[in-house]
Parts: structure tokens; C-alpha cells; sequence
């Protein structure tokens, strides 16, 4: 399986970080220990927000839109927020 998935910064709850992975357990623990350049100034993060893919080809397009178009990812971000209200 493949991962889309998007982290908050407990630090600065306005920051969002958008990644993929095959192994999101290792990856958050990765970024949890602050071996993720883009997440490191904004620690400590929690995993809000996942979505499973079959192939890393999925998940890359998905990725790439949501990063890429900034109204997939506001409207992802204000989707999430107010799911987390």
C-alpha cells in the first residue's frame, strides 16, 4: 500500500505538511524525530489526514495535485480542519 498523507504542526497549527510513502509508520517516525528537513522547524506534528493507494503511481498524481493546484489543497485543509472541530 501507498500513503498520501497530511501532518500538522502542533507548533504552528497553520502549517501543513503534504507527503506519500509505502510505509507511513517509518515516515512519521522519521519526521517525528526530525529527520524530515520540511517538517523539522515545526515540531512536534500529528498525522491528521491519510488516504490508501494501490500503486505509487496513485499516489504520486495525488500528491502532485493537491501540492500543486492550491485550490485541491485548501480545500482538502479546510475539509480537514473542520473535521477536527
Amino acid at each position: 500500500m501507498w500513503y498520501f498523507y497530511v501532518l500538522q504542526s502542533q507548533k504552528d497549527p497553520n502549517y501543513f505538511y503534504k507527503g506519500s510513502t509505502n510505509d507511513l509508520k517509518k515516515r512519521f517516525s522519521k519526521h517525528q524525530a526530525g529527520k524530515v528537513v520540511s517538517t523539522k522547524p515545526f515540531l512536534p506534528c500529528k498525522l491528521i489526514y491519510y488516504e490508501a493507494y494501490i500503486n505509487e503511481e496513485a499516489v504520486r498524481l495525488r500528491e502532485s495535485r493537491v501540492k500543486m493546484s492550491g485550490s485541491v489543497s485548501v480545500a482538502l485543509i479546510k475539509r480537514i480542519k473542520d473535521s477536527l472541530k
